[in-house]
């Protein structure tokens, strides 16, 4: 394998994209460091994309996690940069796009997953944690595109990263609020560079199991939630990544706008007894 330290990321079915839908071109992801052996949505896409062709620069505020990455790639035959970033400031932010685009010469897709943040109420919270959560979900995307958009291509693509949470009717936290946001710039940045041929899509991510879940969740919680999804499946940064390949290819050229589900068709839906449910039982 191309990384003997965090084999597993590698060795998922979709890790291994035979068609050249990027060639030639440049993808630049933050977040694409790969921060431990259950991988994670920035390293699967950094991933995907050299497996498609395209050269990446992985921005990133862990180092390590980010030489992870371009290690692996370049193992693979491909040709990937470290340029290290603080997405909470638009300085670094910029500082590393412009240097990314100087290094490759222009960027043609831009991607975050960039994001974080436990399962706060917004009663209780300080300001300031609430500040965070917005910094770190939302203006972080905002950073990332106000930085990356002069050095793009025409006909590039920038894809972001939302949650179900955004869409769910749960408890009010700064977390779910934040990538509604993430939504709503992401259609709004649609619409004001098309007129550049440039597509903004964002992918709301539902369930998966990856680093950031297992931080959280023992095996029984994992499997409770598990069931709670419609298809019975467990996703994972690879169904992520997936969905983000095909919107940065010219493949998805008359996607542009979109909010996508990647979440195994979300909630399952059971029999409650409701006016108009099938009660019936079957074993």
């Amino acid at each position: 394998m191309p990384n003997q330290e965090f084999p597993v990321p590698l060795t998922d079915p979709l890790a291994d994209p035979r068609a050249q839908w990027l060639a030639g071109k440049t993808a630049a992801v933050a977040g694409g460091g790969l921060s431990g052996p259950l991988g994670n949505v920035g390293f699967a896409m950094a991933w995907l994309y050299h497996r498609a062709g395209a050269q990446v620069a992985v921005l990133d505020r862990d180092n390590a996690a980010a030489e992870r990455t371009v290690a692996a790639i370049t193992e693979d035959g491909g040709n990937a940069k470290v340029f290290e970033v603080d997405v909470l400031s638009q300085e670094s932010t910029s500082t590393a796009v412009a240097a990314a685009a100087e290094q490759f010469g222009s960027l043609d897709v831009v991607a975050t997953s960039i994001g974080g943040g436990g399962a706060t109420s917004v009663f209780g919270l300080s300001e300031e944690e609430w500040d965070r959560a917005f910094d770190l979900n939302l203006k972080s995307a905002w950073r990332l595109m106000v930085a990356s958009e002069p050095h793009m291509t025409n006909g590039g693509a920038i894809v972001t990263v939302s949650s179900g949470a955004a869409e769910g009717r749960g408890p009010a936290m700064p977390y779910s609020l934040a990538k509604a946001g993430v939504e709503k710039l992401t259609t709004g940045a649609a619409a004001t560079l098309a007129p550049r041929g440039i597509r903004v899509n964002c992918i709301r991510v539902g369930m998966i199991w990856g680093a950031f879940a297992a931080r959280g969740m023992d095996e029984k919680m994992r499997e409770i939630r598990r069931k709670n999804v419609a298809l019975q499946t467990e996703g994972n940064p690879w169904d992520i990544a997936s969905a983000a390949l095909f919107l940065s290819t010219d493949q998805a050229r008359w996607i542009s706008g979109q909010v996508l589900s990647v979440d195994g068709g979300g909630f399952a839906i059971r029999s409650t007894g409701a006016a108009g449910a099938d009660t019936l039982q079957k074993n």
